[in-house]
């Protein structure tokens, strides 16, 4: 997770997911320095206490840490990305033409709407502009093509993003 910023702003020029101007390629880096942050949040939820231990072993822990990853960390971190493609004027985040950060957020939107789909739920009316970015990116005819593959990996409990009822709320 730690390198993925850094590999995507070497690539993101190459593959052409992130505009020539200097000034652009640094702010979509800072973007998805931030979703990486976010990232680590969502993860720190079901393992607050450390990576190497099992959720069983620090569920406590993590159940005291749900609520305010939700309530707190969650709508914050959203509520900061909702703002960010507002001000893009466009339909990605970075304004005209999709870049690295979009797919990055796509991934993060469906991790959650897996992980915590009661709560993601409650912050529907909240981030229409992340959800249309997440069903934009979506509908692309070759990510579409990907999800409906068997290629794809589904979510489950081996991943970042992980399904724990009781972590719903």
């Amino acid at each position: 997770m730690s390198h993925t910023a850094n590999v995507l702003q070497f690539l993101g020029s190459r593959l052409g997911l992130v505009p020539k101007a200097e000034s652009q390629r640094l702010w979509a880096h800072g973007l998805q320095l931030t979703l990486t942050d976010f990232v680590l949040e969502a993860h720190d939820v079901h393992h607050p206490i450390a990576k190497i231990l099992y959720y069983e072993e620090q569920k406590t822990e993590s159940l005291r840490r749900a609520p305010h990853f939700r309530a707190e960390r969650m709508t914050k971190f959203l509520g900061y990305f909702e703002t960010v493609l507002t001000r893009s004027g466009g339909r990605w985040m970075l304004g005209k033409s999709l870049s690295y950060v979009d797919l990055s957020m796509y991934q993060v939107i469906a991790g959650l709407d897996y992980a915590l789909p009661r709560a993601m739920a409650g912050l529907q009316t909240k981030i229409p502009r992340l959800r249309a970015l997440h069903d934009a990116v979506s509908a692309r005819p070759r990510i579409a093509k990907y999800l409906a593959s068997e290629k794809r990996l589904a979510f489950s409990t081996h991943d970042v993003f992980r399904h724990y009822p009781e972590l719903d709320g």
